[in-house]
């Protein structure tokens, strides 16, 4: 089984300030975290944000785990990107892509 080494030190100040520990996190406390809020991503943001990681829309389908045409309706504005592909465009724009490689 592979390991991750996850950087929890954010989570775990957080969890400190609100007197819980970090591998206990429900849905009554994730409020004291303060997760970012993820927003909407428009065709020329996610192009822009596609761009600026010098990525293929074939290699962003491969790391987003999506088909090639998902990433190509985004950027036409066809379709919109689900929860989860908006919080990792979110990731990629405060974090950069080394945090999804």
């Amino acid at each position: 089984m592979k390991s991750f080494n996850r950087d929890t030190s954010y989570y775990n100040e957080k969890a400190k300030d609100a007197n819980m520990p970090v591998n206990h996190i429900t849905l009554r406390n994730i409020s004291t975290l303060d997760l970012p809020e993820v927003k909407e991503y428009t065709p020329a943001k996610i192009v822009h944000l596609r761009k600026k990681s010098r990525l293929s829309q074939a290699a962003l389908a491969k790391v987003f785990n999506v088909s090639t045409s998902a990433v190509r309706q985004w950027e036409l504005g066809d379709k919109r990107p689900s929860g989860t592909s908006k919080k990792l465009y979110d990731l990629i724009e405060r974090k950069g892509l080394k945090v999804l490689i």
